[in-house]
């Protein structure tokens, strides 16, 4: 069993200057100042030479918790140096959290990085500390977690005087102000609901059965298609005449979640329910009355947008809105939701527009979006990946309409601020627009006879999602990826060798590989991070047979797939969202270096960030080297 260091009480000047020190760093810039003096109270300062060993397996179970005050530590795991698995833990951080939290021995090699000195806390003071404090409890139990949080609201600060709003859209919908819902029984006469209608000044009324619980609408639509139209006898029951089939969100769900829905669907009132019963109805107003630009505003410009210049204005706000919603404390896969949806509507507008203009049918193909818009992850810079799949049996002069067509339709994108694909990745492409037979063949080759660099170009096309058009003729395209990669190992372990050449920036002893671009010290956030979570994440999900694209909904089936523990997939996500939200913030600032929307200068990092960064990216290189273990060589 280990025993606490051989070392000096802290002295009173250096008692004071820990505590500054300390109230600048997580977890103790949220702790009770009383909390952060038992922790320097109970401390003992202790210096560490260069290379000198500080704890390892062979010490027994770990009863010290270290605070680097100053240097820097390496941990490394495995059974030989240069093939050791290494961690670096620098200023600010703790050691070994885990081992000490848990009661057991260490499983690294610490080891002093140059002149190292620590404060060392036996492991009674840390479960007191855990019981009296909990920002210490959150933090030691989930490390990562409480760093992301702790970002975010430093994100938050910096947009929030930026930007003009009353209510945070991450605001869950059973804390908003309730009012009582206009609503009538079933069993009612269809006069009695438009009398309410009348009275009341609404443009529709709930349904609810004898029990309280919703059974439909009325809306003025069905007033004037169901009722006036046909000439209905207002003596008619209300249930003769409702919409049954009612969207609806729980009081759990958020703002976000409401406007999502009110754009998706084009409505302007959303019921609120506590289990089965309506405890409040959301309107559009309600949402953003307050704000300049709502996404229900934007989402409407773009839907009824008569041109390509019209879709241009609106493409533009799309960054306003991003910005806005920085400023709300969003979160990357909401912000990423909400992006791509916005894009998603550009995208189907520009394909309404020149489908009239070319006399297509829509029913006749499909327009597909791959890449980050077909995950549904889209930031702000990011080019167009797209194809387009139609109706077997069309014929030759049937494909070079749709290429005409397709070229519109990239030409505009472009235009509106989507870059076309230096790859040629784009439905204009001959080779990416083809028939549903053609497409089956495509994917079929790929999955049995696709090289290893074949594979590596065709990656994005297995995170399709239609945005347009008949959306039933990707369904056997679909049924054949999920079935045919469970049942070709070949083909998981070709793409498991694939992701294996993108290494995470980390060097030999855990510490950030930063890159120089113009003497500055950058990382690319996407080819060092988020671009290999969105590979393995695709690995995984075909050889599980799961259908989702994105990213985080992979990443959690996946871990239940594979029975980890909650905390263990939540990790990658939180990895990846962090990694995401770095990304957006410096192509929204267009503080990005070298005209590269995802390279980020590691000076910029604020103490907090570089921290989680860090954590982040051991984090991808574990869920990487998991990947490995299962399916590369």
């Amino acid at each position: 069993m280990t025993e606490m260091p051989q070392s000096s009480t802290p002295s009173k000047s250096l008692v004071i200057n820990l505590h500054r020190q300390l109230t600048q760093v997580m977890p103790f810039a949220e702790m009770d100042p009383a909390h952060v003096d038992l922790f320097i109270e109970s401390a003992a300062e202790h210096y560490f030479e260069p290379d000198e060993v500080i704890l390892q397996p062979s010490s027994g179970l770990a009863q010290v918790l270290y605070f680097v005050r100053q240097g820097s530590v390496v941990g490394r795991r495995g059974i030989a140096e240069e093939f050791a698995e290494a961690r670096r833990i620098d200023t600010g951080e703790f050691f070994p959290v885990s081992a000490v939290v848990a009661g057991r021995a260490v499983t690294s090699v610490y080891s002093a990085l140059g002149d190292c000195f620590c404060l060392a806390i036996g492991r009674a003071t840390v479960l007191k500390l855990a019981e009296v404090s909990p920002p210490f409890a959150a933090f030691v139990s989930q490390r990562l977690l409480r760093f992301l949080e702790m970002s975010r609201k430093l994100v938050q600060r910096t947009y929030a005087s930026e930007v003009f709003t009353a209510l945070s859209l991450e605001t869950p919908l059973g804390a908003l102000p309730r009012r009582q819902a206009v609503s009538v029984r079933t069993g009612q006469p269809l006069r009695d609901a438009l009398m309410k209608m009348h009275e009341t000044r609404v443009g529709s009324v709930l349904v609810l059965d004898s029990e309280g619980r919703l059974a439909g609408i009325l809306t003025r639509d069905d007033v004037v298609s169901r009722v006036a139209l046909a000439g209905l006898d207002l003596g008619s029951l209300i249930q003769d005449v409702m919409s049954p089939h009612v969207k609806f969100l729980q009081a759990h769900d958020t703002a976000q979640d409401a406007a999502l829905m009110m754009s998706r669907y084009g409505i302007r009132h959303v019921p609120v329910l506590e289990g089965d019963q309506v405890v409040n109805v959301v309107s559009e107003r309600d949402l953003f009355s307050a704000q300049r630009l709502s996404l229900k505003s934007v989402s409407s410009a773009i839907r009824s947008a008569p041109d390509v210049l019209s879709l241009q204005v609106s493409s533009g706000e799309v960054r306003q809105f991003a910005q806005t919603l920085l400023g709300q404390g969003v979160q990357s896969r909401q912000m990423t939701a909400l992006i791509s949806h916005l894009n998603d509507l550009i995208c189907e507008r520009l394909v309404q527009l020149f489908c009239d203009k070319h006399c297509l049918d829509l029913t006749d193909f499909a327009w597909i979006a791959l890449g980050s818009e077909g995950r549904g992850e889209q930031t702000i810079s990011t080019d167009q990946d797209n194809a387009l799949v139609y109706r077997n049996g069309l014929g030759a002069e049937a494909k070079a309409k749709f290429l005409e067509f397709a070229q519109d339709v990239n030409a505009g994108l472009d235009a509106c601020g989507f870059p076309f694909c230096k790859g040629q990745i784009m439905a204009s492409n001959p080779a990416l627009c083809l028939s549903e037979e053609e497409w089956l063949g495509k994917f079929a080759n790929w999955i049995e006879h696709g090289s290893p660099e074949a594979l590596l170009r065709s990656s994005i096309f297995f995170d399709f999602r239609v945005l347009a058009g008949n959306a039933s003729l990707t369904e056997a395209m679909r049924d054949l990826v999920r079935t045919r990669s469970m049942a070709t190992p070949r083909f998981i372990k070709q793409l498991a060798d694939n992701s294996a050449r993108s290494q995470v920036p980390l060097n030999w002893h855990g510490g950030v590989e930063a890159t120089k671009v113009d003497g500055r010290d950058c990382l690319d956030l996407k080819m060092g991070a988020t671009a290999i979570v969105v590979d393995v994440a695709r690995i995984f999900a075909l050889s599980k047979g799961i259908d989702a694209t994105n990213t985080r909904v992979r990443l959690e089936q996946v871990g239940q797939a594979l029975g980890l523990a909650a905390r263990e997939y939540e990790s990658w996500v939180t990895a990846f969202e962090f990694m995401q939200t770095l990304r957006l913030n410096i192509q929204i600032q267009k503080t990005a270096v070298a005209d590269n929307p995802n390279l980020i200068e590691l000076a910029s990092l604020n103490d907090i960030d570089r921290s989680i960064l860090k954590e982040s990216l051991k984090t991808i290189r574990q869920l990487q080297q998991r990947l490995e273990l299962d399916y590369a060589r």
